[in-house]
């Protein structure tokens, strides 16, 4: 009885310490994974599917605002726990499957501006597709946050299968010698470089094409001038089954003044007060017709609806993530 004894209580010794280990185990502290979610987010408009690509955020400088004081600024990032000297901003772009078509609407940064953009391809590999797979890109304008994605550190196309379009207006301003020569500023300058830089080998393999105000440019998608920040920015109507998307451009750099402040500019504006003028038409007419609208600009995926309060000021109404049906 003795040794049985001893034995059982061995063997809850030994039971003991490897519940103990198992504890442990379990309770064991996972390492921290430190990688954000593929920046893809996709919605079916009538027959078309749209995935919204996201090219990364920069800080940009809350002093290049105008037509306001940085005091008033700074009161309105407040509203958003956001004041300070810099201020987030998102890049996107729009992929647009037609069925027929795979439309690119820009193409992000590229290497232009640092390590925080230029993520384009990898959320697009991500999302399921390969830029060898893209037929036609649609440019809104030519700054370089819109057309840096064009060609990689090489200068080489990324996208060798497709045609690029841009306002012939825009393609005329930006790719003139004379008005690169007129260019003032180390900011123009350098503007004029990176859009010449970047459309370069579309160029010279004839894949460079140029639209019209108006133009249907893809079945179902319409080029509609919005001109201010620049002589030829476009936003495009995506049509499908009698439904409406708007994808504007820049018509918005910050959502946080400029909605409540539709009058206030920025310094990347080739015509500030064209620019102005034209952001309070399409505000009215996204408000009054219900427009669902895309901004290259808006926080991430920047898809919802601008809502009037009636007495000039607008509210941004984002899109909910909602599945796919």
């Amino acid at each position: 009885m003795q040794l049985i004894g001893r034995f059982l209580r061995s063997l809850l010794v030994g039971l003991a310490v490897m519940s103990a280990g198992f504890t442990s185990v379990a309770m064991a502290e996972a390492p921290m994974v430190k990688k954000q979610v593929p920046g893809y987010y996709r919605f079916m408009h009538g027959q078309f599917e749209i995935t919204v690509l996201f090219d990364g955020v920069s800080e940009l400088g809350a002093d290049l605002l105008t037509n306001t004081t940085q005091q008033e600024v700074q009161q309105r990032l407040a509203l958003y726990y956001a004041e300070g000297d810099k201020v987030q901003t998102a890049t996107n772009t729009y992929l647009i499957n037609t069925g027929k078509n795979l439309v690119l609407v820009d193409v992000g940064c590229g290497t232009l501006f640092g390590p925080k953009l230029g993520k384009i391809l990898e959320n697009m590999r991500a999302s399921g597709y390969a830029p060898e797979q893209v037929d036609t890109i649609l440019v809104t304008h030519m700054h370089g946050d819109h057309v840096g994605g064009l060609v990689d550190p090489d200068g080489k196309m990324v996208f060798p299968n497709a045609k690029v379009y841009a306002n012939q207006l825009e393609s005329d301003y930006w790719l003139s010698a004379k008005h690169a020569g007129e260019a003032k500023t180390d900011l123009q300058k350098a503007l004029f470089k990176m859009a010449q830089d970047s459309t370069a080998p579309y160029r010279a393999a004839k894949k460079w094409q140029t639209f019209q105000h108006k133009d249907e440019v893809v079945p179902g998608i319409r080029a509609v001038s919005i001109t201010g920040h620049t002589p030829g920015h476009t936003m495009f109507r995506v049509k499908s089954d009698e439904q409406r998307f708007f994808i504007l451009g820049d018509i918005v750099h910050n959502h946080m003044v400029q909605f409540a402040r539709p009058d206030v500019a920025i310094e990347f504006d080739t015509d500030q007060k064209q620019a102005v003028i034209t952001r309070y038409k399409v505000f009215n007419l996204a408000a009054k017709y219900k427009w669902m609208v895309g901004g290259m600009h808006l926080p991430f995926p920047g898809v919802g609806h601008i809502r009037s309060n009636g007495d000039g000021t607008y509210n941004w109404l984002p899109v909910e993530f909602s599945p796919l049906p």
